[in-house]
């Protein structure tokens, strides 16, 4: 059986709220997402992966914020785009 991965980074969460009620980027230039994903360290709001432009992935390139909750309702899991695993936090 492969070991079990963890996220490395949760000491970097922070209690951030969301910057915008949309996707930052989409927001400014009238495109649509799929779902919302929040970075857990500076609260930039960005689309998923399954969205045409995927700005919560290009965020964590351009700032090296690995930790993105989803912000869908009734979800509240996180992905470590470094650790490639997702988490539920703890409470």
């Amino acid at each position: 059986m492969p070991p079990k991965k963890w996220c490395t980074h949760t000491g970097l969460i922070r209690n951030v709220t969301p910057r915008s009620a949309g996707c930052e980027e989409c927001l400014k230039t009238g495109d649509g997402w799929v779902h919302l994903r929040m970075c857990k360290i500076c609260g930039h709001v960005g689309c998923c992966d399954d969205s045409k432009n995927q700005h919560a992935r290009k965020h964590f390139h351009e700032t090296g914020h690995p930790l993105m909750q989803s912000i869908e309702p009734g979800e509240k899991w996180i992905w470590c785009f470094i650790d490639e695993v997702g988490f539920t936090p703890e409470q």
